[in-house]
Formats: structure tokens, C-alpha cells, sequence
């Protein structure tokens, strides 16, 4: 048997027909930029988000780089103010610190979990500090609760990264009682942004993102700059960039957004197997199926850790089964970002990570045979 690490053809398939209908009528209308099916979409995406405001960008990278440039100049903030975010994280998380003249000053995250370590925030805040950036990482909602009490207390700015998160929950308990509150990831913090890369649990066939909040001050301002700083053509107040989600694109995710909570249903189905049946002393889960109840992962990536990675990937691959590491290198040791680095400091869990973690197949057209054939193998591995 043959288990792809994702079947991107094979998932888009299903929606052929209704991509064949989104080329037409775009063709028909003859309108490729800031048209109708953008504005459908960001309407229809920030109700999805559980917010007032979305404003469609180029990729996920530029989402976050607009949020911090808009709040930047709106709030005032000086060159090389601090951000803090996680250091195990996809390498854009990062860069769109640095790309906004702002300096990042990692985290560890949570052994348990590999999300941001909420109990070691407060140690790295100093009076440049302006902003918290939480990285919902694989699909994960960090602890938004502890995140915005603390943003609360030091007047920091919340920008979510949920480039990875598309229609993930977080659950918040209403004091003693056991009533709760669900509300969406995107919508916890002072804005968030998303990526449309073809291969997220909401993907386009191309690149894409978008920038979701309530502010309508803000979303207005990353409107502006991502249309070259021009708040009408040919009048540009601001120095901004092209950054444009395209008729075409808006469409298609469109018609995938109306699929996305059953297609999220359906990972979350093959992670509670994953976590349940994998039983190998060799292989750390790093979820279990109580703690997801209150954080509803929509499980983008689900990692495991193996300190015998490459045997391990080797072993899967020779039966046909296919891996991925994200991410073998952390954020601080990242050359391009060195030398914007305040203090390197110690990033144990980031580290181990880093060498240990092993991305398994998982996805909405995954077969139960596949899944089945997985656990099978990962729990006949031996050292």
C-alpha cells in the first residue's frame, strides 16, 4: 500500500465540477482583481471567523507583515520594538517580525504540546515590548485565555498566526460554573492572519491569505498598504506593497469554505485514532483525548516525536508510507534571522523538537485502510 503524506489531487478532485463553474463565471465577468467573488469570500470568511472584518492578501506571510505594519504606524511604534512569539514555527511567523522593522524575541513552547509556553512569556516582556504573536501551530489553539490575560495586564497587542488554524476552537470555562464559551480561532486576539497555501485545510490552488479582525481602523489601514499605500488610485499616502487576493482564488475558496468543518470533522476523526491506537514506548503523542476537548485542533499536521527519526521515516518509507519534519531548524538558529536575534537564550523543547518530530499522513480524503495501515506499522517499529 501506498499512503501519501497529503493527496492534494485527489482531495481537490471532489470539487472539480464546482472549479470549473468558479473559471467560468470569473472568465464571464471579466473582472480579476477586488471584484465581487473577493468581497463574497472576505464576507463570508470573516463570519466564519466569528469577526467583522476580512481583507484578502497574496499569501500568508504578507497577511501577518500588514498586520504588523498597519498597527506599527497606527500605534506609533519605533523601529525594533519587540514581538513575542514562539521559537518553533514555520520560518514566516518570524520574517514578517523583521520584514516590519520590528525585532522577535522567542519563547520556548510546551513540551507537551509545542505551542507557545504561556509560563515563560512574562520573564521575556521589557518596555519595548508591543505585541504577542500566539502560532496556533498544526491546527492547535494556544491557550488564548492565559495569552490575553497577560497581553491585558502589559497593554500588548494579540496578533494571532493562524496560518495553520483554519476553523480550530478554543473553549474558555466561565468561572466556577460548567458553562463555556467556544469562539474561533482568528477571533481572540487584536487581529489574526491566515495562509491559502494549496496545501491548508482551507487551500487555494495557488497562494493566498487573508487578514481577519474586529477593528475596522486596522483592517481599513492593511487594506490600504496592501493596495500600494493607496487609499484611492493613484493617491498613495502610504509606502505599501501589491499584495492581492485574486478573483479566481476567492472563488475556489469560496466553494471550499462551505466543505471546510466537515472536512476538518474528518481529520479530527483520524487524529483520535492516531492518538487512542498508536502504542509504541518508542513514539511520544503529544495530545491525548481529553486535553483536545477544550482545544479543538483541526489537526493541519499531526506530529509525533521519535528520538530515532530518520530510522523511523526510513522504516515508514520502505512500506510506502510518507512523512515530513516540520520544522528540523528553529527559529533562532535560523541564519537569516541571527542577526535581529535580542538574546538566543535556551530553547530545550524547541530543540528537541527540532530533531524528533516526524509529521504523519493525515487529511479529508484519507481512507480508514490507510489510517489502519499506519498505526499497524507505527506499532510494529522497534529500535
Amino acid at each position: 500500500m501506498k499512503v501519501l503524506f497529503q493527496d492534494l489531487q485527489k482531495h481537490n478532485d471532489r470539487f472539480s465540477p464546482h472549479f470549473q463553474q468558479c473559471l467560468s463565471e470569473v472568465l464571464d465577468e471579466g473582472w480579476f482583481l477586488h471584484g465581487k467573488f473577493t468581497q463574497s469570500f472576505e464576507k463570508a470568511f470573516a463570519a466564519y471567523c466569528e469577526v467583522k472584518y476580512c481583507v484578502g492578501v497574496a499569501n500568508g506571510l504578507d497577511a501577518l507583515t500588514l498586520i504588523f505594519l498597519a498597527k506599527k504606524d497606527l500605534e506609533k511604534w519605533e523601529d525594533h520594538d519587540e514581538v513575542i512569539l514562539p521559537a518553533h514555527s514555520f520560518v514566516a511567523s518570524a520574517q514578517a517580525v523583521v520584514l516590519s522593522g520590528l525585532r522577535p524575541v522567542f519563547v520556548d513552547i510546551d513540551e507537551k504540546d509545542f505551542l507557545l509556553d504561556v509560563s515563560l512569556i512574562e520573564d521575556k516582556i521589557t518596555s519595548r515590548t508591543r505585541a504577542i504573536m500566539p502560532v496556533h501551530l498544526y491546527g492547535k489553539c494556544c491557550d488564548m485565555v492565559e495569552i490575553g490575560r497577560i497581553a491585558e495586564k502589559y497593554n500588548l497587542f494579540i496578533l494571532e498566526d493562524a496560518a495553520q488554524a483554519h476553523g480550530a476552537f478554543y473553549e474558555k470555562k466561565e468561572g466556577h460554573l460548567s458553562s463555556s464559551t467556544s469562539k474561533r480561532v482568528g477571533s481572540w486576539g487584536g487581529a489574526a492572519a491566515f495562509s491559502f497555501y494549496p496545501g491548508k485545510n482551507l487551500g487555494a490552488l495557488g497562494d493566498g491569505g487573508a487578514v481577519v479582525s474586529h477593528d475596522e481602523k486596522l483592517i481599513n489601514r492593511v487594506r490600504i498598504l496592501a493596495n500600494y499605500g493607496a487609499p484611492q488610485k493613484y493617491a498613495h499616502d502610504y509606502l505599501g506593497r501589491n499584495s492581492r487576493l485574486d478573483e479566481l482564488q476567492a472563488a475556489f475558496l469560496l466553494t471550499k469554505l462551505k466543505f471546510l468543518d466537515k472536512d476538518n470533522q474528518r481529520r479530527q476523526q483520524i487524529a483520535l485514532r492516531y492518538i487512542t491506537e498508536i502504542k509504541n514506548p518508542s513514539i511520544i503523542l503529544p495530545y491525548s483525548a481529553e486535553k483536545e476537548a477544550s482545544r479543538q485542533s483541526v489537526f493541519h499536521i499531526f506530529p509525533i516525536l521519535c528520538r530515532e527519526r530518520e530510522l523511523l521515516q526510513s522504516y515508514l518509507h520502505e512500506r510506502g508510507i510518507f512523512t515530513q519534519i516540520h520544522y528540523p531548524l528553529p527559529l533562532h538558529r535560523q541564519r537569516c534571522l541571527l542577526p535581529y536575534v535580542r538574546s538566543r537564550g535556551s530553547f530545550p523543547n524547541a530543540e528537541k523538537t527540532a530533531l524528533q518530530e516526524v509529521s504523519l499522513p493525515i487529511g479529508a480524503v484519507m481512507e480508514e485502510d490507510e489510517v489502519e495501515y499506519v498505526i499497524h506499522n507505527l506499532n510494529a517499529f522497534r529500535l
